[in-house]
């Protein structure tokens, strides 16, 4: 898009960034700045709204750009994205929310650390929830990136880079000013406007094919190159059996991984009972579940519509097709329809990273300051606040987050969130389960889960076919692959189970009977709960 009609979106584009700085002014001049106001909201969100802000929270820009993306570019293989990222929320509904809530106070740490020697679960759990935190906003940042290119009128390695750092400072000023109540009013907001935008951009697809689903399919097929393959499985993860032991592996890192995801765990503290984020889950599920069926219909209509070939012209790794898409339902290029629809869904999809980001942001600062500063902090040293050291961490959070996703910016996001979700659920799920249901579990089981969990995953990553070895990855002029898997969740997750088991039974410490009794009895009845 060029002239007028630039204009007329990069201003539509601009608004959604006023009101978020707006939102998070106006909660600044509210806050009594205590550790509970900042990384809690002070507990007094209603199951609805934080529900809402769990969306928010989750339907990110892996979701909203990715994987309608891939569905684009491999058919029904991009529709298993869609799949696991869904049925994860069973396990949080039925395993986590409840139990997380009655047992922590602001993160991940604060669950295993009730009846372990505090200082190495703390320092072991919060070095985790960083490393996720840091892989999850990769992501988010190569999705704004691809966005603002497409709307500055190509690929513009400038555009992307400038982007991916405006999106960096613009998450430290959020965060820093108005800590979780802003936070969550953002998501609840762009929450709002994503499910909008997406029903509008569904409904026009299926109105262009007069409800004629097959007809879509059918249409997409044709347009692929692929044929009938397109609607079966195997054209991304089929052949070989490397590539299906790929596909094992995403799945089980999806299914699992949000369960251990330090900004959803930390949505259950914002509500004021265990009861209440109970009810969160079933509203962000009965909203997720909706969101979700609603990409395929964008995904298969990208590619009937606008053709894979295109969509990969615009960016290889399909991020732009709801862009495109949306420019071609409201009248094409230089249309002044195509130009606000376009415009819309461009700022819709920025509001979601900018959500996405904050909320990822607070949890990683509030696991240095809560966590990492508690447990390393010289007793003899001058204390500092730890809502200040929050503050600073998240500066320090934005620049890694900025470098790492100027590297990455040729990824697809919903891969680059896989890796994400194989992580945590490598380092975090085990120790999270075992604290919760294991009577005998010990300190060093909980370190030991952590690190065989952490470790390899992040290993498995780097000698992965993603980093090195292949045209498509981080560093494709060298070459040190020698793990054959791009995502690393097959080998890694039973490997942090499996560390935990061994620290445990090979640990001389005798489990406190009475401190797990105390913790069965608060997590499953909220007695003595924060």
């Amino acid at each position: 898009m060029t002239g007028d009609h630039q204009t007329l979106a990069l201003l539509l584009f601009s608004a959604f960034v006023a009101v978020t700085l707006g939102i998070t002014t106006w909660v600044s001049r509210n806050r009594h700045g205590s550790a509970e106001e900042f990384y809690a909201g002070g507990r007094l969100f209603s199951p609805m709204e934080n529900g809402f802000a769990i969306a928010g929270d989750y339907m990110s820009a892996a979701s909203f750009l990715g994987i309608s993306g891939l569905i684009a570019l491999f058919g029904y293989d991009g529709l298993l994205y869609s799949v696991g990222f869904l049925v994860a929320w069973l396990v949080v509904l039925f395993l986590v929310a409840e139990l997380v809530r009655n047992c922590g106070r602001f993160t991940l740490a604060d669950v295993v650390a009730a009846r372990m020697n505090e200082r190495p679960v703390r320092i072991a759990a919060g070095t985790s929830s960083v490393t996720v935190s840091v892989l999850y906003l990769v992501a988010q940042m190569v999705g704004a990136g691809s966005l603002v290119a497409l709307l500055l009128g190509g690929k513009s390695e400038a555009a992307q880079a400038w982007t991916v750092i405006g999106v960096g400072a613009l998450m430290v000023i959020y965060v820093s000013l108005g800590g979780m109540r802003a936070t969550t009013w953002i998501q609840i907001v762009k929450a709002v406007l994503l499910l909008g935008g997406t029903i509008t951009l569904t409904v026009l697809v299926l109105v262009r094919f007069h409800g004629d689903f097959d007809r879509l399919l059918l249409t997409a097929a044709e347009r692929s190159g692929h044929g009938e393959a397109f609607l079966a499985p195997g054209l991304k993860y089929g052949g070989d059996w490397m590539a299906q032991f790929d596909f094992i592996s995403l799945g089980i890192a999806l299914v699992l991984g949000t369960a251990g995801l330090p900004h959803i765990l930390s949505r259950f503290y914002t509500v004021p009972t265990a009861r209440a984020a109970r009810r969160s889950v079933v509203w962000s599920i009965g909203l997720i579940g909706g969101f979700y069926l609603m990409t395929i219909v964008l995904g298969f209509g990208a590619a009937a519509i606008v053709g894979p070939e295109a969509v990969r012209g615009s960016n290889a790794a399909g991020n732009t097709a709801v862009p495109l898409l949306a420019l071609d339902l409201g009248g094409g290029a230089n249309s002044t329809g195509g130009t606000v629809l376009f415009a819309i869904v461009a700022a819709v999809a920025f509001a979601t990273i900018l959500a996405v980001v904050a909320g990822i942001t607070l949890a990683s600062s509030a696991s240095v300051a809560h966590d990492l500063y508690a447990s390393l902090r010289r007793r003899r040293s001058e204390p500092r606040s730890e809502v200040a050291v929050a503050r600073a961490a998240a500066v320090g959070i934005g620049v890694v987050a900025i470098g790492l996703g100027l590297l990455a910016r040729d990824l697809n996001v919903a891969f680059l969130v896989g890796l994400a979700f194989a992580v945590a659920a490598s380092a975090n799920l085990p120790v999270l389960l075992y604290s919760l249901f294991w009577r005998g579990f010990t300190t060093r089981g909980a370190v030991w889960a952590v690190y065989g969990g952490l470790i390899p995953a992040v290993g498995l990553v780097v000698l992965s076919p993603v980093v090195s070895g292949s045209p498509d990855s981080l560093f494709p002029g060298v070459d040190f692959q020698y793990f054959p898997l791009q995502n690393p969740g097959l080998v890694s997750i039973p490997l942090g189970f499996l560390a935990g088991w061994l620290g445990t039974v090979t640990s001389a410490e005798i489990p406190d009977a009475a401190k797990h009794a105390e913790t069965e009895v608060r997590s499953l009845t909220g007695a003595g709960a924060v």
